[in-house]
């Protein structure tokens, strides 16, 4: 189900952003898209990657619940606003590569087919 959509994908990336403000997280990239999000950023080295996506689920979540209650219904995720788990990397050589990826990944989503999961870092 695609919900990450207008009033509410600006209010994510909003609280996203005020998070990363507020833990001095620095955002490179960040790409909210109807499903699911991509985000490129440095972490400053007194925080674990683990307790920051944390707190970006975490209270992420909470502020969508009581901006949008109709969100804790189904078809949508209950009391689940994000997926268990996560993806990180750490970027090196190709960081170019992988921000490009990132800012324009939706863009090559709609030219392929809506069925086609061929992710490219390129």
């Amino acid at each position: 189900m695609r919900i990450l959509q207008g009033v509410l994908a600006d209010a994510v990336e909003d609280k996203i952003r005020m998070i990363c403000d507020w833990k001095e997280v620095e955002i490179l990239e960040l790409n909210i898209q109807s499903d699911h999000i991509h985000i490129i950023c440095s972490i400053p080295p007194k925080l674990s990657v683990s307790d920051f996506m944390g707190i970006v689920k975490g209270k992420s979540a909470i502020q969508m619940f009581k901006s949008f209650p109709s969100l804790k219904k189904k078809p949508y995720w209950g009391n689940h606003f994000w997926a268990r788990g996560y993806f990180v990397s750490t970027i090196g050589i190709d960081e170019d590569k992988v921000r490009r990826y990132v800012k324009y990944q939706e863009d090559e989503e709609k030219k392929r087919d809506g069925d086609s999961k061929d992710f490219r870092l390129f």
